[in-house]
């Protein structure tokens, strides 16, 4: 699952952003209303931590903007704002939870776990290709009935792969979205995970090949019988 971080406060952002990343979650970083804007245009994000004093605003004027751009999307404000008519505000405006400053970092994941099971939006059906089954809502992943463990980027390269089955998905989409924004891709990162996978594939008998197109990307389709 990819999060966005809208947080102006740079330690607090690298915090906030090392305890979800280290939860197995793909976290982006904004520090204004504006660059958050920017990146909803480019990622389909499932949930927003938001805080409310940033420099171009009250974080509070970007809920109704990022809903009708991602239906569904869920929100998690974080912010210092800790009186009782500011949290009313917050929830009142659509947030779907609201979390003051100071937290503890066990608190924060539990509540981003809480909001990611809470219904809401346009239920997407699981991708069924070959013996894989992946659950888009709990990004879980079943191969022949039975779930499986993949590491971080190899659930979210079989999702990108998955959500693109038959079609090329291009190296650089695939870069997007399985790596944050603000991450170092060496050259042969996807390649890597991509070998990983591959294996992890075969071992369990998934029924499906991810194929390389030379100078374009990669390729999922059913395996052949």
């Amino acid at each position: 699952m990819r999060i966005l971080l809208i947080e102006d406060e740079r330690e607090m952002a690298r915090l906030i952003a090392s305890l979800v990343s280290h939860a197995g979650f793909i976290v982006d970083k904004a520090s204004t209303l504006g660059d958050a804007l920017a990146a909803l245009r480019v990622h389909a994000y499932d949930l927003l931590l938001l805080d409310r004093r940033l420099p171009d605003g009250d974080g509070i004027s970007l809920l109704s903007h990022a809903r009708a751009m991602r239906p569904g999307i869920r929100v998690m404000m974080i912010t210092a704002l800790d009186a009782l008519g500011d949290k009313i505000s917050g929830l009142e405006a659509g947030a779907d939870d609201y979390l003051t400053k100071p937290f503890q970092g066990e608190e924060l994941i539990a509540r981003i776990r809480a909001c990611m099971r809470r219904p809401g939006g346009n239920v997407l059906p699981p991708i069924v290709v070959g013996a894989v089954a992946f659950d888009l809502e709990n990004n879980e992943v079943m191969v022949g009935g039975a779930p499986v463990v993949l590491n971080r980027r190899e659930m979210m390269l079989l999702r990108s792969l998955m959500q693109r089955a038959s079609r090329v998905a291009a190296r650089e989409i695939l870069i997007q979205e399985i790596y944050g924004l603000d991450e170092e891709v060496q050259a042969n990162a996807l390649d890597t995970v991509v070998s990983r996978l591959r294996r992890q594939l075969a071992t369990l008998d998934a029924q499906i090949e991810i194929h390389t197109v030379k100078g374009r990307g990669y390729l999922l389709t059913e395996q052949a019988r």
